[in-house]
């Protein structure tokens, strides 16, 4: 957003810094969208509460001229005396309560806001492509993006601020710059070097911050490493855990001695600019104590000038910080705002129309070429397939063939690069995104585990059956998970994984079977399997596909397997080598012809000899 260069560095220009401040509107908007009636709140206290300092000030003075006149002179006290000394009371009191009442709505804005931006980034999170996941400058980004969700919270109590902080000041000045403008422009004029010290400082700490990201995502990952219950194992046997502690330390070494060497730069130039700050003080407080001595002005009258000089250098120096923190801090939000305006290109038209139900001419590749996003080499080249209703395909081929990359463009996680896919012969860029993937039930080899309950785990393959316990037993005891489940002390309440506690973790196979539940109680046109027996067990994997025909009865399957025993049952079987169909047809067929397949399978049913 012309802060970032074409180096990867910063332009760090006062230029740039007052342009970060068109991040701050969008921001507001969020805010508001909070919680509109604790910002009207919000600002309505500071509005009046900025205003009591000066008041109280102004009472100050009535009450010591008073007493001067009445000491000194002899004059008899006011009438209202006593009621200006409870109106100070008063003021004192109102402003204790403003502030407890500042600070209340500051505390519900802030859960409010954390709430509303850290939902915006889950949800825009979860709209774009699967290329920017792949993709590590987006981690980079969206590392900035969740941290800025909750950071920048100071920033919106630091708008707050300055508005009661802007009016106060204006007050005090006004009423200084009624008995002398030479005092106000002597205050001023010492305040604004510091203002401009403290405002580098806080841009070279953002641009710090910035090139740390990259070494502060290794942090994590080394923190996460050195004590995590999947690296427990490895780390013990290989003697691990001084290499990692070692490498964490040298990082996070390098990046203290970054931090220290920016503090003691800012220690020593801000505590000199600090110092000019303190002599326009005492020299504007010198004059004001010399024109009393003169007797042009009253006791009272300096005693008012003296708070009001004090209150107004430091709401000045205030005006000045806050605004450089927040002009600094809208720096900030150039990467969640950023992070905003990423956006997908895999995505539904205006005109989607819904996915076909059911099904009739089934899914057609024509020439299709695939490469992921920043290279070149194509993953798939040329294709051309078509996968009839209700037919059961079988997909095998070396590791690195494309067989997850033909998954991937089935379910439009990408477009192709070069030709098209159809469906029921419309392509499949027409149809609605999200009904589409309604009509596709997918379980890859790296399945998610979730941390939560068993009914959960299988419910989140269709979230509307979340409360439908029915539905989710009857797809448990078609994948065989029902045995594990009864296992468990709590049924299907049972906290699953170790994060929480009373949770109980799984074997891999165990969860390969919550996983494949979680397919079938989708009730998808299309089911895809990929790698779906590769943590059961011989028996486990027989019982499973023993009932594979019946599961998708009527339904298209595609199975991506390595085992030959799944295989053979498809109707059809597709041999992938260099992104093409190299072989097709049946067990039989493939095995009558002697080519890739028949190899492959010897190979195999050689070990079981």
């Amino acid at each position: 957003m012309g802060i970032e260069t074409q180096t990867g560095g910063f332009d760090g220009t006062w230029v740039a810094r007052l342009r970060a401040l068109r991040n701050v509107p969008p921001v507001l908007r969020i805010v508001w969208e909070s919680g509109p009636g604790v910002v009207v709140w919000g600002c309505g206290l500071r509005v009046v509460a900025a205003f009591v300092p000066l008041a109280m000030l102004a009472v100050t003075k009535w009450i010591i001229d008073a007493i001067v006149a009445h000491v000194s002179h002899q004059q008899p006290l006011p009438h209202t005396f006593w009621w200006y000394v409870a109106l100070e009371f008063a003021l004192a009191g109102a402003g204790t309560i403003f502030g407890r009442a500042i600070a209340y709505c500051d505390t519900l804005l802030a859960d409010k806001f954390i709430r509303r931006i850290s939902v915006r980034v889950m949800e825009h999170a979860s709209r774009l492509d699967l290329a920017c996941y792949e993709d590590p400058s987006f981690y980079d980004k969206l590392e900035r993006a969740r941290v800025q969700a909750t950071d920048r919270l100071v920033m919106i109590q630091a708008i707050g601020n300055i508005l009661q902080q802007a009016l106060t000041t204006a007050a005090l000045a006004a009423s200084i710059l009624f008995f002398s403008p030479w005092l106000l422009l002597l205050l001023v004029l010492f305040v604004v070097p510091a203002f401009l010290g403290e405002s580098h400082f806080a841009f070279l700490g953002y641009a710090l911050n910035f090139r740390q990201t990259p070494t502060r995502r290794q942090l994590d990952y080394l923190r996460v490493l050195g004590a995590s219950k999947e690296s427990a194992k490895e780390l013990k046997l290989f003697g691990l855990s001084p290499f990692l502690t070692g490498r964490f330390s040298k990082l996070s070494d390098e990046i203290y001695s970054q931090n220290v060497a920016l503090a003691r730069r800012r220690l020593l130039i801000g505590s000199l600019l600090s110092l000019l700050s303190t002599v326009g003080y005492y020299s504007a407080y010198a004059l004001v104590i010399y024109r009393t001595i003169t007797g042009e002005i009253s006791v009272g009258t300096l005693t008012f000038l003296a708070g009001a000089i004090a209150g107004a250098s430091a709401n000045i120096q205030l005006v000045f910080s806050t605004l450089s923190g927040i002009a600094d801090q809208a720096l900030f939000l150039t990467d969640l705002l950023a992070f905003f305006a990423v956006r997908p290109k895999v995505q539904s038209r205006p005109d989607a129309i819904p996915a076909p139900r059911p099904i009739r001419e089934g899914f057609e590749f024509q020439n299709v070429s695939f490469a992921y996003p920043g290279t070149s080499r194509l993953v798939l080249k040329d294709l051309n397939i078509r996968f009839e209703p209700g037919e059961k395909i079988a997909l095998i081929g070396e590791n690195g063939q494309g067989k997850t990359t033909l998954v991937k463009l089935l379910t439009r996680l990408y477009d192709p690069t070069a030709g098209r896919i159809l469906l029921d012969g419309v392509d499949l860029g027409d149809y609605d995104l999200e009904d589409l993937c309604g009509q596709i039930a997918v379980i890859f080899q790296d399945f998610m585990r979730y941390e939560m309950t068993a009914a959960e785990n299988i419910a989140l393959g269709q979230i509307k059956d979340l409360e439908n316990p029915q539905k989710i037993a009857a797809a448990a005891r078609k994948s065989r998970a029902d045995s594990v489940i009864r296992s468990l002390p709590r049924g299907y309440e049972q906290m699953l994984g170790r994060r929480f506690d009373g949770g109980v973790d799984l074997s891999g196979g165990e969860w390969q079977k919550i996983a494949l539940a979680r397919a079938y109680l989708r009730d998808a046109q299309l089911l895809i399997l990929d790698e779906p027996t590769a943590s059961l067990d011989a028996r486990s994997e027989h019982e499973v596909f023993q009932r594979f025909a019946e599961l998708t009865a009527g339904k298209m399957a595609l199975l991506i397997s390595h085992r030959f025993s799944t295989v053979r049952m498809a109707d059809r079987i597709l041999v992938l080598e260099d992104g093409k169909i190299a072989e097709q047809g049946s067990h039989y067929e493939l095995m009558a012809c002697g080519g890739r397949y028949s190899e492959m399978f010897e190979l195999q049913a050689a070990n079981y000899r």
